[in-house]
């Protein structure tokens, strides 16, 4: 099994029914056959903890969630993903995926919601620190496309699926506002054509970092 000199964190983004979670499936896969030590991390919820706070979050009935609550269950849930899991695989020389990360909430909260950049971002660096992913991969897809995806996969089930497609897009526009920010981190990527096809274009923007 192959470990990094120094651990390598990357993360996937996307708005609904991107196909994130499928493409960050099959690069852990193909990162594995290769022979390097993978970590998984789901956002929220690969912990414990996380998983209680996912529950709060995503349960339909909670409607009148408020728009900060929200953002600090989400840092809440982060701040025990880092140190139970990301932080300890990093040290180890593991390679970090993760499904979600600080780049959602800017997105969700601090764009589609209105709380600003600035408020993730000072959360973060409480929270968080430094640690931020090596390259963030975010599938870019037409909004509604996605949703209908989402839907059709019975998706739809939970609190921020049941957001307005004015909500979604305001989601987008924060991962485009992200993208033209930090073009050396964060990454869109065409979430056009069959798995495989999207995959050779995560696959390009990965390879040149295990070098």
């Amino acid at each position: 099994m192959t470990r990094l000199s120094r651990g390598l964190f990357l993360s996937f983004e996307g708005t609904e029914g991107t196909g994130k979670t499928t493409q960050m499936r099959i690069l852990v896969e193909r990162l594995r056959c290769l022979g390097y030590v993978v970590t998984e991390n789901q956002e929220p919820g690969a912990t414990a903890i996380g998983r209680e706070i996912r529950r709060l979050l995503l349960d339909p009935e909670h409607q009148e969630m408020a728009p900060m609550t929200e953002l600090l269950l989400m840092f809440a849930s982060r701040a025990q993903a880092a140190a139970q899991i990301i932080t300890p695989a990093l040290e180890r020389g593991e390679i970090v995926v993760s499904d979600r990360f600080t780049d959602s909430s800017l997105a969700y909260q601090g764009e589609a919601r209105q709380l600003g950049f600035d408020t993730v971002l000072a959360l973060h660096r409480l929270v968080l620190g430094t640690l931020l992913p090596d390259l963030t991969l975010c599938i870019s897809l037409d909004v509604q496309a996605g949703l209908e995806r989402a839907y059709q996969r019975n998706l739809s089930s939970d609190r921020l699926d049941r957001q307005s497609l004015a909500f979604h897009q305001g989601v987008d526009r924060g991962y485009r506002k992200i993208a033209e920010s930090e073009p050396q981190r964060f990454r869109l990527i065409d979430g056009a054509g069959t798995p495989d096809e999207v995959a050779a274009r995560v696959w390009s923007q990965v390879e040149p970092l295990l070098k």
